[in-house]
C-alpha cells in the first residue's frame, strides 16, 4: 500500500470520528428532485414557491465556514451551485466541520438569492453520501490589475489527467463537454443509418484469422479450443459475409485493436464504424458520406461550419474529388503513374522520404503521399483511383486500368473513411489475396491473410455492394477541435508505471 500524505490521514481520522457519531459515510441512496443548472435556469424570485422543496446532490468544490454559518459550492453533472447551511436549520451541522472539498453530499432545501443576487439552497437536510479519502486538485481562480481572470494550480497535467480522468472529470468539467458531443455525434451517426432502414449488427472480436485492413493485430490463446486467436483489426470480412446472406444494409459500431505505433492520431485500441449496402457503388457512397458528416455536424454542432487549429472548415457538398497519383503531381511535381518498384523507390529518395527498400511499389505510392500530400488536404477531399495493389479488396475500376474504384477522405490533414465499390468476383479476391500472401512471405507483416471461409462466402454470391469505414475518434477530434487522440477517448491507451 503507498504511504498516505498528511491530508489523507486527516481525512481518514474524520472519517473514524463520523463512524463514531454513528453516521454511516457511504449510504446506498439519495432521492434528487432537481440538478444545478435545472435551478439556476428556471429560479425566479416572483415564483419562489415552485422551488420551496428541492433535493439536490453534488460534489463539495469550494467551502466556506463562518462559524454558525457556511457556504459551500456542490458540482453535479450539470453544473454548480451554492448551499447555505445554517445552525440550527440542520440537526446535523456541527459535522459539517468533518466534511471536506471533495466530498458529496445530499442537500434538501428551498431555493433563495442571496443579497449578493447569487442563487442558492438554503439547506434544511444535510447528509453525508460519500467520504472522500483523498484530496481532488482545485485551481484558484483571481483577477489580476485589468480585470483579467487568471487560474492558479490547474490540474493541467496531460499525461496525469489521460491516467486519472476521474480526477480530470471533477476538476476540468469543461472536459466532460468533448464527450458529451461523442456521444451526440455517434448517436447522430446511428440514427442516420436506421431511418434509412440499415440494420446495425455485432460480429465477432475474436478471429481465428483477422483481414479487412493491412494492420499488424494482437494475439492471444483459447485454452479450451487450443488455438490461436487475433483481435479483429476491422469488421469487413464478416459484415461483407452478412450481405452474402441477404441482408441489403449493415453497420457496426466496434471498437477494433492494431498492435502498431501510437501518437496523436492512434491509439492501439480505437472505434471504428463500417458499413455495407448492397446494390450500390463508391460514387453513390461519396455523396452518402458528404450528406451524413454534414448531418452529424449539424445535429451534434448546430452548423456545418467547423473550426479547427484556427481554420474554418466546411462539410458541406460537394466535397473535392483528386485521383491520388494526381495529387502526388500536384504537390510534389513527380508523375508517378505507371513506374515500377525501382523507379518510386529512386522519386522517394530524391523527395527525401525514407522507404523500406524491400517495399512494393503501393507501399512507396503510400508512403510519399503520406509525407508529402496529406497535410495540404485541409478543405474535405476525396482522394480517389487507387491502384490496385494499394486496394486488394476493392473492384478494379470500371474504366481507368490498374486502378481500383476507392476513395479515402481527408480534412485538416487527416485521413477519416475509407470506401470501395467491394470486390465481389471470387476469383479476382483469390487472386488479390494470393498476392498479399506473396508479400507477406517478403517481409510485409501488415499485408492480409488469406481468409477460405470468406472466400467460399463470396463463392456463394455476393451482390454489388458499397463499402465504407470511418474513424469515430478521429472524427470526433475534428468536430470538437481537439489535436490529441487522448483527448477524445476516457481511458487512452498509456505506459503502465512501475
Amino acid at each position: 500500500m503507498r504511504e498516505l500524505n498528511d491530508q489523507e490521514l486527516r481525512r481518514r481520522e474524520e472519517l473514524d470520528h463520523l463512524l463514531k457519531s454513528g453516521i454511516n459515510p457511504y449510504p446506498y441512496s439519495f432521492d434528487k428532485t432537481h440538478d444545478a443548472t435545472q435551478i439556476l435556469q428556471n429560479f425566479n424570485d416572483d415564483a419562489a414557491d415552485e422551488f420551496k422543496n428541492v433535493a439536490v446532490a453534488g460534489r463539495i468544490m469550494a467551502l466556506r465556514r463562518m462559524g454558525k454559518a457556511s457556504f459551500c459550492h456542490i458540482q453535479d453533472a450539470s453544473g454548480r451551485i451554492q448551499i447555505y447551511l445554517r445552525t440550527g436549520d440542520i440537526p446535523n451541522y456541527d459535522d459539517f466541520k468533518l466534511y471536506d472539498i471533495g466530498d458529496i453530499i445530499g442537500v434538501k432545501g428551498y431555493v433563495f438569492r442571496t443579497k449578493m443576487g447569487e442563487i442558492s439552497v438554503h439547506a434544511t437536510e444535510l447528509v453525508l453520501l460519500c467520504k472522500s479519502l483523498s484530496p481532488i486538485p482545485i485551481a484558484k481562480e483571481v483577477e489580476d490589475e485589468a480585470g483579467n481572470k487568471v487560474m492558479y494550480d490547474a490540474f493541467a497535467d496531460k499525461e496525469l489527467r489521460y491516467r486519472q480522468r476521474y480526477k480530470d472529470l471533477v476538476v476540468n468539467p469543461h472536459i466532460r463537454d468533448v464527450f458529451v458531443k461523442r456521444s451526440k455525434i455517434i448517436t447522430a451517426m446511428r440514427r442516420y443509418f436506421d431511418e434509412r432502414g440499415w440494420l446495425e449488427v455485432e460480429t465477432p472480436i475474436l478471429q481465428p484469422l483477422y483481414g479487412g485492413a493491412l494492420a499488424r493485430p494482437f494475439t492471444t490463446h483459447h485454452n479450451t479450443l487450443d488455438t490461436t486467436l487475433y483481435l479483429r483489426i476491422a469488421d469487413e470480412l464478416y459484415l461483407k459475409r452478412l450481405i452474402v446472406g441477404g441482408f441489403e444494409g449493415v453497420y457496426e459500431i466496434s471498437k477494433d485493436f492494431r498492435n502498431e505505433g501510437m501518437d496523436k492520431t492512434h491509439n492501439p485500441e480505437f472505434t471504428m464504424m463500417e458499413i455495407y449496402v448492397a446494390y450500390k457503388d463508391v460514387f453513390w457512397m461519396m455523396e452518402m458520406v458528404e450528406n451524413l458528416l454534414a448531418h452529424i455536424a449539424e445535429t451534434a454542432l448546430g452548423s456545418t461550419a467547423i473550426e479547427v487549429d484556427g481554420k474554418e472548415i466546411l462539410l458541406q457538398p460537394p466535397f473535392r474529388r483528386l485521383p491520388l497519383l494526381e495529387s502526388i503531381k500536384e504537390y510534389t511535381g513527380k508523375d508517378v503513374s505507371g513506374l515500377d518498384a525501382p523507379a518510386l523507390h529512386a522519386i522517394a529518395k530524391e523527395l527525401g522520404v525514407e522507404i523500406d527498400p524491400k517495399a512494393s511499389a503501393g507501399k512507396v505510392i503510400d508512403e510519399i503521399f503520406s509525407e508529402k500530400v496529406e497535410h495540404h488536404l485541409i478543405q474535405p477531399t476525396y482522394i480517389i483511383d487507387y491502384p490496385l495493389e494499394m486496394s486488394p479488396l476493392a473492384k478494379k475500376h470500371r474504366s481507368k486500368e490498374g486502378l481500383t474504384e476507392r476513395f479515402e477522405l481527408y480534412i485538416n490533414g487527416q485521413e477519416f473513411a475509407n470506401a470501395y465499390s467491394e470486390l465481389n468476383d471470387p476469383i479476382d479476391q483469390r487472386q488479390r489475396l494470393e498476392e498479399q500472401s506473396r508479400f507477406r512471405a517478403g517481409g510485409d507483416d501488415e499485408a492480409m491473410t488469406l481468409d477460405e471461409d470468406f472466400l467460399h462466402a463470396l463463392e456463394i454470391g455476393m451482390p454489388p455492394t458499397a463499402g465504407l469505414g470511418i474513424g469515430i475518434d478521429r472524427l470526433v477530434m475534428l468536430l470538437t477541435n481537439q489535436d490529441s487522440i487522448r483527448d477524445v477517448l476516457f481511458f487512452p491507451q498509456m505506459k503502465r508505471l512501475e
